[in-house]
């Protein structure tokens, strides 16, 4: 038997949103039904090098087919400046459940950033107003471009507004998508207003209040992935109905993490985990809503599930250098 290396021009070539959107919500629907484990995402923290590892398996059955896999991913800030790096990099091995053999070692980078930008879409999909045009980014990093790519998928975009405290980012931005959408620069309130906003910034002190937000605008707090990052003004997650992607990984390491500690929220301020919406246990935005929030952490499930659209199209084309890793 091989195993696939697949480099991140093979991840991105076998990663298209059309296809990740679904398998990412399929992913969210088998966690919810009880058809995946996911054990708790463990930390390696180096606060000397002003970064930290983590470990994220996963197993899950989606009906048609499962999957199973880890990823070795970390993130270190001061890596674009000091390295000419990504501040998120990562490692994926795609292991076949049924005899653990390691299909593939992928790129986890690409990875993360696309299986993010489509865990954003399936709740800007059950969230956001129907009729959504415009989309706000706050944080033009490379996060913020998936960001974009996915959520086209699920609403009809058309406008862009991005604001980042670093002009060249915002240039390079507007350089990549200004041919497919009306995009322009603008401040954190002006992308506020937008039906839909993300905020992809890695902050620990909250840089959107409540006044920077439209009456029905739709968040994906996206930012926050350890604990003591915070994004959104505490009186946001207090008003808003708050949906979050799993409740031990949010509460220690989510946009919540930090008023949660705190005592500022608790169990009655959480409307729903995303997978209670998309099987139907629970209703998405209704007319009721005003500005609704999804806390999202990034879940082990959303790799295996972005990794099993990625070797399955890699083995169809033959992309990738097969080896023989075990010799067996």
């Amino acid at each position: 038997m091989e195993t696939l290396l697949l480099d991140t021009d093979d991840v991105d070539a076998n990663a298209t949103m059309a296809e990740l959107v679904p398998a990412v919500r399929e992913a969210f629907a088998a966690y919810e039904r009880g058809d995946a484990q996911m054990p708790a995402k463990s930390y390696i923290d180096l606060p000397q090098y002003n970064g930290d590892f983590r470990s994220m398996p996963a197993y899950l059955d989606a009906g048609e087919w499962d999957a199973a896999g880890i990823k070795w991913v970390n993130a270190h800030p001061d890596n674009p400046d000091s390295f000419d790096l990504p501040t998120v990099m990562g490692t994926m091995v795609y292991s076949d459940p049924h005899n653990a053999y390691p299909l593939a070692i992928m790129d986890g980078t690409v990875l993360t950033m696309k299986r993010t930008g489509a865990a954003a879409a399936v709740a800007t999909d059950a969230l956001a107003v129907p009729d959504a045009s415009s989309l706000g980014i706050v944080g033009a990093g490379v996060q913020s471009y998936t960001q974009l790519e996915a959520i086209s998928q699920v609403r009809d975009i058309t406008e862009v507004v991005v604001s980042d405290l670093r002009e060249e980012r915002i240039e390079r931005f507007i350089a990549r998508f200004g041919d497919e959408f009306d995009v322009r620069a603008g401040s954190i309130s002006e992308a506020g207003h937008c039906d839909v906003v993300s905020t992809v910034t890695p902050v620990s002190e909250p840089i959107i209040d409540a006044d920077d937000l439209g009456e029905h605008t739709h968040v994906n707090a996206m930012g926050a992935d350890a604990a003591g990052k915070h994004e959104l003004a505490d009186e946001i997650l207090l008003a808003a109905t708050l949906v979050i992607d799993d409740y031990a990984q949010t509460t220690h390491s989510g946009e919540i993490n930090v008023p949660w500690s705190a005592g500022v929220l608790d169990d009655d301020d959480l409307y729903a985990e995303l997978g209670e919406i998309v099987v139907g246990a629970k209703a998405g935005r209704t007319d009721a809503d005003g500005v609704t929030v999804f806390d999202s952490t990034g879940l082990a499930i959303q790799d295996v599930a972005a990794a099993h659209v990625v070797y399955e199209h890699a083995r169809e084309r033959g992309n990738g250098t097969a080896f023989d890793l075990l010799g067996v």
